[in-house]
């Protein structure tokens, strides 16, 4: 044995009784406890506990020995597979402190990110007291959807969706062109990623009909972004919100978060791409909603802007909802006397095609469309651009 494990023998077993701390956890907190011992080889002390089973074995503690999942605090979980049996194990010891987080990890690759994101001259532009909001909203574009003619009588795939985007949103811009537009809101996310897992599910596990490889739709989804971005700002100032979706939960988001930080040196454009599921914009006397509409109903949605929303609800005389998620248009005006009064609610159409299921219960033959929105300063909504395909 080593000199360490000769003289802490009997106190290893001690604390072991005491605490039911396995070998490594044992062998910290020694090394707390003596930070004066120069002479044992710390790292090597856990591991010289189980060599020469300083502790009390059973058949269970070789096991986990022999599979290299003795307790210690850099492994939460893991399975102990045989010929006879397949035992998922927990580490009791595993300091769920010290792992990295999510939020630690994104922090971090967002600090990495902006050293590296492109640098862009602020583009100098004069102030307006005629200008115009364009809101440009690509809902439920669905890349990576496969739609086969001899099924649906449709054709969908990851080409035609990209190809879709960039002509509906060509079209909105040339249909806004005889107004002055001195803002833009551009809302991305919406199911824009059809599937959202490497077997081509959608977030919460429904098999989905699939083109093309996650990953490879995902960097096509940020070339489409950025590209549409790089173009707005030619005409104004952009704000990009994103809309958090069913389809796309997670992949959505970490498409946002991409994008924003491209652009996170570009002074003329601003990012909301947080994971809240209910956005608001204000432009002037206008109050804009967005959300996917997966989630509260439509009828509460007024009630829930006025209380999330307060102050802009107060300030403006206008109020819109733009939801998405059900692929056709459906507008309801809530009139005076409701206790959710002062606010429309619009879905808006996708540029996607029915795909096999949705032909088999009869969800298609909606005009398929990328939409738009002009909001004066004082008067709100004053045009819809329909771009029909």
């Amino acid at each position: 044995m080593g000199s360490g494990l000769k003289k802490y023998q009997s106190e290893i077993l001690s604390i072991h009784q005491e605490t039911g701390k396995k070998s490594d956890s044992i062998a910290e907190i020694l090394r707390a406890k003596y930070p004066e011992d120069k002479d044992t080889n710390w790292g090597n002390l856990g591991r010289a506990i189980r060599h020469h089973k300083i502790l009390p074995q059973s058949d269970f503690n070789v096991t986990l020995e022999e599979s290299n999942l003795m307790p210690t605090d850099n492994w939460s979980h893991g399975w102990i597979k045989s010929k006879n049996a397949s035992v998922f194990v927990k580490n009791p010891d595993f300091k769920k402190s010290e792992a990295v987080s999510y939020e630690q990890m994104r922090d971090e690759f967002i600090v990495e990110m902006k050293k590296y994101s492109p640098s862009f001259k602020t583009i100098k532009r004069k102030e307006n007291d005629g200008g115009h909001l364009l809101v440009i909203d690509i809902a439920d574009l669905h890349l990576g959807k496969l739609s086969s003619p001899t099924e649906t009588g449709e054709k969908y795939n990851v080409e035609l969706a990209v190809a879709f985007a960039l002509k509906g949103v060509e079209g909105i811009i040339q249909k806004s062109s005889g107004f002055d537009i001195d803002q833009i809101l551009f809302v991305i996310g919406n199911d824009v990623l059809h599937f959202d897992t490497p077997k081509g599910n959608t977030t919460s596990g429904t098999v989905m009909d699939t083109d093309g490889m996650w990953y490879d739709n995902f960097k096509l989804a940020r070339q489409l972004y950025t590209g549409i971005i790089e173009a707005l700002v030619q005409m104004a100032d952009v704000a990009v919100v994103h809309c958090p979706s069913n389809h796309d939960f997670m992949s959505g988001f970490m498409l946002a978060d991409s994008v924003s930080c491209y652009f996170a040196k570009h002074n003329n454009i601003t990012f909301d791409v947080t994971n809240a599921h209910r956005k608001y914009y204000r432009y002037h006397n206008s109050l804009i909603g967005l959300s996917h509409g997966d989630g509260a109903k439509m009828q509460d949605m007024p009630l829930l802007m006025a209380n999330e929303a307060k102050k802009d609800w107060a300030e403006t005389d206008h109020r819109y909802i733009y939801l998405h998620h059900v692929h056709h248009q459906s507008t309801v005006k809530f009139q005076s006397g409701k206790d959710y009064q002062g606010a429309t609610v619009e879905y808006l159409r996708s540029p996607s095609a029915s795909d096999g299921w949705h032909k088999k219960f009869g969800f298609c033959h909606a005009p398929r469309a990328i939409e738009g929105f002009i909001h004066s300063k004082k008067n709100g909504q004053v045009c819809k651009i329909s771009h029909i395909f």
